[in-house]
């Protein structure tokens, strides 16, 4: 009796075009397993001194013929799956109900578009996430604001980082492990000093640049269509959307829109301001799986990582960062410095796994994803240094990144600073 249930339940996180997205990502593994076989092929019939192929890792003759077809049987096969699934998506929706999105299926949506978000982007997948704002739970039409009558003239803004969705804002989900109920930020900021909080989802896997620029002309709808008058809008961040943000308030002074006239705060946490070591752990898995011929074909798995990945090497936020160069290629630092917004009180909250007592290089390694001083704005080159300001700065320890979303700690960190700002 028990088995039914446990379908019943796993069904539930289940939607009709999730069929025609899961065949894609099959047709799309296939073609890229295919494409690894024959370039180890190619690798080995140069070893033994045989024709391989002209160029690249494309193997010749029967051979290549053979992987030829495999990889043409595979389009069509896919062509066909994505032509029937479609046809029988209206049918599907008809018979079912749509049950409500549940965190679960949320939580693996948010992880899947931060590793692949780009890619499913690209061939305009069903599973990939637009960019959405939202308003206790229900998405808005920033053109068209529903009735809402307990929003204020504080506009609070959450943005999520890397795999994640704004769900995660909510402590006590099953989507934060280990949630507090009480140490959640934007209801904190809403009870104690009036906000009103909306919340950002986002395609974690795209490049931090196109997310900013979609980002910017969505919060000039949301203001301009707001139900009173805006005397503060302030933004909270965590992780990648502190390098969302930055990139929205550049594009926005350069199209010359008006909100950024608007904000007032921006509170960022654990933030990697000048990158993250793990990624550029990724990149030099692709210099080494590239350096033999045997290998390098393998090398196709570690750059499966997404572009808002890859930003995440150095922390790039705006696209000349990235624009017209191989972002899988091992590079120094060349970014075009960006400066903390000018009139905007930037504060930045900067976690450790370290005890406050411990040795220094013990807490500057941080919170496990991101390096203190990479938090703090600290660059070793004058340009590149935020300059955030010594009250507007504070370091939390033994505390990990994620654990940050949750914390009383810097909930109350956060209700100081901007309690103190609007006095």
């Amino acid at each position: 009796m028990t088995k039914p249930r446990a379908k019943t339940s796993a069904l539930k996180h289940l939607r009709p075009s999730d069929l025609r997205a899961v065949a894609q990502l099959a047709t799309q593994a296939t073609r890229g397993v295919t494409t690894m076989a024959e370039g180890v092929h190619h690798a080995v019939l140069g070893t033994m001194g045989l024709a391989g192929g002209k160029a690249g890792q494309q193997t010749s003759g029967l051979t290549g013929f053979v992987y030829r077809t495999v990889h043409g049987v595979t389009e069509l096969v896919g062509k066909g799956l994505q032509a029937a699934f479609t046809k029988l998506e209206p049918p599907l929706a008809a018979l079912v109900d749509a049950p409500p999105d549940t965190p679960e299926r949320e939580a693996v949506l948010a992880a899947l578009n931060g590793v692949l978000g780009d890619q499913l982007e690209q061939s305009h997948n069903p599973l990939a996430t637009p960019m959405t704002l939202r308003y206790q739970g229900r998405m808005l039409n920033t053109n068209a604001l529903p009735a809402m009558p307990q929003a204020t003239g504080k506009v609070l803004l959450m943005i999520h980082g890397l795999c994640m969705n704004e769900l995660q804002w909510t402590p006590g989900e099953p989507s934060v492990e280990g949630g507090n109920a009480t140490a959640n930020i934007g209801a904190a900021l809403a009870a104690q000093l009036g906000y009103t909080p909306i919340y950002l989802r986002y395609n974690t896997g795209r490049h931090t640049s196109q997310n900013g620029r979609e980002l910017a002309g969505m919060l000039e709808q949301l203001l301009a269509h707001w139900p009173v008058a805006v005397e503060d809008f302030t933004v909270v961040v965590h992780s990648m959307g502190g390098l969302i943000i930055r990139s929205a308030v550049q594009t926005a002074q350069h199209k010359q829109l008006h909100w950024p006239r608007q904000l007032k705060n921006i509170v960022f946490l654990g933030t990697p301001h000048h990158g993250a070591p793990l990624e550029r752990a990724g990149n030099w898995i692709d210099v080494l799986l590239g350096a033999t011929p045997f290998s390098k074909p393998f090398a196709k798995l570690g750059q499966l990582r997404s572009a808002g990945i890859t930003d995440l090497r150095y922390g790039f936020v705006l696209e000349s960062d990235w624009a017209n160069q191989d972002r899988f290629k091992r590079k120094p630092d060349s970014r075009q410095p960006l400066p903390l917004p000018e009139g905007v009180a930037c504060y930045t909250v900067a976690a450790t796994l370290a005890k406050p007592r411990s040795l220094l290089a013990e807490r500057l390694v941080g919170d496990g994803l991101v390096p203190l001083r990479s938090a703090l704005g600290q660059h070793d080159t004058p340009e590149h240094n935020l300059h955030f300001a010594k009250d507007r700065q504070t370091v939390v320890y033994r505390m990990n990144h994620m654990e940050m979303l949750c914390s009383p700690v810097v909930r109350d960190k956060v209700l100081a600073w901007l309690g103190a700002a609007t006095r």
